[in-house]
């Protein structure tokens, strides 16, 4: 939240969160025009002579060991990459923001005004990281194409990818998350309505690496306490804490960790063709990852092998048997569907940035 995400705001509400975003930050004279515009309509805003010590001073001064990530603004290039090699030097994160969408900064060219503007936004990304920062970019989704959004992101060469995946009047889009996740490998934070666990878990099971919350920190000054403590629990639990939904039910590309052998018309079809497999392809790919492992076993499931069976979370007492008597616990399993996961997507014939 523009000026109100200060380190002292991530001193006071964030102190047990992996990853602070400070900022924005308006860095060249477009920015700050803008922003004192809106300072003069009463929102909050950073505004300073010297934006790169100002960015200098609120890395060090945040407090709580998290990484730290600095989202910037600029109606011009050359600032973005100034504040990239400061940001890199201080072993922090940038942060792109294609994100803010008040008028001025659309008609400045800034924030969601980049999402319109993909050849100068791919640029930007490839001209930023030449620097060799760590670089995230915040996007709104349903604004343009996302798909074709996360893979420009993707082959443009940034590192994650910051979702702000609102849908007007129904709060987080989830299936905007899926989408993402579908069209890039890329690390994932998905943000919007986080105000509790289970609005967390939703936007991991649709793909998100990593949720952010603000104004719910604001609301609650415990959540993200609570937060930290409930997905670390449901980690050591489950072994997989953003695991996905079942393809059947709409999961992502990692779902395909939990599927039947494909002998009979399902979505699972659908989706690992996606990925260039042949039925044959795909069941072959499974089979090879299991061999070794204790997903070879289970001569007694549906189909032979615990590497076809389905997420720990859906109740099956045939699975269920097997793992006891293999004394391989949920979380155990989980893992080894994590891995399964990887592999599948490790050896598509179509990368997840180019499937369709």
């Amino acid at each position: 939240m523009a000026g109100i995400a200060d380190s002292a705001f991530a001193n006071q509400y964030a102190g047990d969160a992996g990853l602070v975003v400070l900022g924005a930050f308006n860095l060249d004279k477009g920015s700050m025009k803008v922003a004192s515009d809106l300072v003069a309509r009463g929102r909050k805003e950073f505004i300073s002579d010297e934006p790169l010590e100002l960015i200098k001073k609120e890395i060090r001064a945040v407090t709580s060991g998290s990484a730290v990530a600095v989202n910037v603004r600029s109606t011009t290039l050359e600032p973005l990459i100034e504040a990239a090699k400061l940001v890199k030097e201080e072993g922090a994160i940038l942060e792109l923001n294609a994100h803010c969408k008040q008028p001025e900064m659309l008609e400045a060219g800034i924030g969601e005004a980049l999402l319109r503007d993909l050849p100068r936004l791919s640029a930007w990304i490839k001209a930023i990281k030449e620097t060799g920062v760590v670089l995230s970019v915040k996007v709104r989704a349903n604004v343009v194409d996302d798909v074709k959004l996360a893979r420009l992101i993707d082959k443009a060469g940034a590192d994650i990818i910051h979702v702000d995946a609102m849908l007007e009047g129904f709060g987080a889009d989830l299936d905007a998350i899926t989408s993402y996740r579908d069209a890039t490998r890329l690390f994932l934070i998905g943000n919007n309505s986080v105000t509790d666990f289970a609005a967390a878990k939703d936007m991991f099971s649709r793909g998100a690496d990593m949720v952010s919350v603000a104004r719910g920190a604001m609301e609650n000054p415990e959540l993200i306490k609570e937060l930290v403590e409930s997905v670390t629990s449901y980690q050591e639990s489950i072994g997989w804490y953003n695991a996905p939904k079942h393809v059947c039910s709409e999961g992502d590309f990692r779902a395909l960790a939990f599927c039947c052998l494909p002998v009979k018309p399902c979505p699972v079809h659908e989706k690992f063709r996606k990925l260039g497999y042949t039925a044959e392809e795909f069941a072959r790919t499974k089979m090879e990852f299991a061999r070794g492992t204790m997903l070879e076993f289970g001569e007694d499931t549906c189909f032979g092998s615990l590497v076809w069976c389905c997420k720990i979370t859906k109740p099956c007492w045939i699975r269920d048997g097997v793992l006891n008597t293999l004394d391989l616990s949920d979380a155990e399993y989980m893992k080894l569907k994590e891995q399964l996961a990887k592999y599948i997507l490790d050896h598509a014939r179509i990368p997840v940035n180019e499937s369709h």
